[in-house]
């Protein structure tokens, strides 16, 4: 299905069309910004850009890092990004979204160890310094299919998502199974300590398991109910995870605000107010992060790219014409991040949702920065289809036009094929890959 796709040439065509629409974006043509080092807590990255964690569902069957996932992130050691967020890695095998799914455990730490190894080791020997490393941990809840057939462990029944086919009730961890996970994340983070990695994110984003937590606001027991036990789980994780690190290894996580669905259903809503945002709640948690849990950085983002991809990803394709034009979505995404910002700014905060603006995008991660608005610029589907970007960026002062994404969704359609994912559109092995498995 199709809806108005990116069309601007330049930043003054796209300034006007944020004119006609009445939407703001903070957009700056001052890249020297996005140059300069910044300091989250003990890490101190050498530029302001960075590679979000983008799954290639290209991992082991015993969870280790496979060819595709190291021939990705050698490029993506090559980008010039000063961080790099290494995608979702599983804590338990139920909790893997897919069969080949990153899965961390004693007895493939090495693995992961030659990993960081690897992306050192190429990162200095083309830029001179070493990206930050960061390890999503993670359970992926209510999309779980460690043997590539769903088996969702949920919070709670949502109607939004199930509709006329709820999932059977006993799917639904109980407490005591969800106690059971809060060792587990302190493993995983003391794993990912010593295979090399400077920080763990207990990830808390997408509808994933303690994302979907955030909102049981119909669930009864230690877990649901009121905003200290929906945040429960996910903060007393986060405290093992602390607890089972060394005083230099940063604990950090990428984190939903706003998910984009009504009462009681939805993150960083109010009841009755349908689906704006309402970052009440999202904003208490960051300053817990900050003030309680000495959180430094925090990787900030919105939607669920399962079920309201417009959201957190706007696109020129995708599997239905979005209720909004794309620039709406990209101004919600930086409004919450900046909300988020303001009120606890001793964080070093993430951004995300870049990729939309094709070429433009530098004007945007570097206006967001001058504004306070954030600190960091993350590329997701961007560092897919154009893993040099960041380097472009720096030395060049622009990104190819030829080379940066084009929001098809097709690295998606792979993935949600049961396939391993990567950009159709600019790298011929998953050219070939989707025209095997996508195309009838």
């Amino acid at each position: 299905m199709q809806h108005e796709k990116f069309h601007y040439a330049d930043l003054a065509s796209l300034e006007a069309e944020l004119l006609r629409l009445g939407v703001h974006l903070p957009l700056s043509t001052d890249l020297s910004v996005l140059k300069t080092p910044v300091q989250a807590g003990r890490l101190a990255l050498a530029n302001r850009l960075a590679v979000q964690p983008m799954e290639g569902c290209d991992g082991t069957p015993e969870g280790s890092p496979g060819e595709l996932t190291l021939r990705r992130y050698d490029r993506f050691a090559e980008s010039g990004a000063a961080l790099i967020w290494v995608e979702a890695c599983a804590v338990v095998r139920e909790g893997r979204a897919n069969p080949r799914q990153l899965w961390i455990h004693r007895e493939n730490v090495d693995d992961f160890r030659r990993l960081t190894d690897r992306i050192r080791e190429r990162a200095m020997r083309r830029f001179g310094f070493a990206p930050v490393l960061i390890l999503q941990i993670t359970h992926s809840g209510r999309y779980a299919k460690p043997d590539g057939v769903p088996a969702p462990l949920i919070a709670y029944n949502n109607p939004i998502f199930e509709k006329d086919a709820p999932i059977d009730p006993s799917r639904i961890l109980s407490d005591d199974a969800l106690d059971a996970l809060i060792p587990r994340f302190g493993e995983a983070a003391a794993l990912a300590e010593a295979a090399g990695f400077d920080g763990a994110d207990v990830k808390c984003c997408h509808r994933y398991l303690f994302s979907e937590l955030l909102s049981a606001y119909t669930r009864s027991g230690r877990y649901g109910g009121s905003f200290e036990n929906r945040t429960r789980l996910f903060l007393d994780a986060v405290r093992a995870a602390k607890a089972a690190t060394g005083p230099d290894f940063t604990i950090t996580s990428r984190l939903n605000v706003y998910d984009g669905f009504p009462y009681p259903y939805g993150f960083g809503v109010a009841e009755g107010g349908g689906t704006s945002p309402v970052l009440d709640e999202g904003v208490r948690l960051a300053r817990i992060l900050a003030r309680e849990l000495d959180y430094r950085l925090l990787d900030v983002t919105i939607g669920n790219p399962y079920f309201n991809p417009h959201v957190n990803r706007p696109y020129d394709l995708g599997g239905y014409v979005p209720p909004e034009h794309p620039l709406e979505g990209v101004a919600r995404m930086f409004g919450c991040i900046g909300e988020i910002k303001a009120a606890a700014p001793e964080l070093t905060v993430m951004s995300s949702g870049h990729s939309y603006l094709r070429a433009l995008a530098p004007y945007l991660a570097a206006g967001a920065i001058e504004q306070g608005i954030s600190d960091v610029a993350g590329f997701g589907r961007m560092a897919f289809a154009y893993p040099d970007f960041a380097a472009d960026i720096l030395e060049r002062g622009a990104l190819d036009p030829k080379k940066v994404c084009v929001t098809c969704g097709k690295c998606t359609a792979l993935m949600r094929a049961g396939s391993t994912a990567g950009c159709v559109v600019r790298d011929p092995y998953y050219t070939k890959l989707y025209r095997e498995v996508c195309v009838q």
